[in-house]
């Protein structure tokens, strides 16, 4: 993993490309605070999943879900 600042990140943008294209994670601050990751695809997707992991259970429908949340969200009655 490193670190970057913003402009550091615009003004090396091709460096820090070539970093994450070997596989390397890249950390973007402004300011001193961390507003985000420059990470190659295949982490990106494995992120997404294994955020996902145990949101659902293997067997269940996705819609019931959907539809409850959405109600959930928007306050809809039945």
């Amino acid at each position: 993993m490193i670190g970057a600042t913003a402009t550091e990140m615009k003004n090396n943008f091709g460096k820090y490309l070539n970093i994450v294209m070997n596989g390397e994670e890249v950390i973007v601050t402004k300011n001193g605070r961390e507003v985000g990751r420059f990470i190659p695809r295949d982490a990106a997707v494995s992120y997404l999943t294994d955020s996902l992991t145990g949101i659902l259970k293997s067997g269940n429908e996705i819609e019931p879900e959907k539809t409850r949340r959405l109600k959930e969200k928007y306050a809809v009655a039945d």
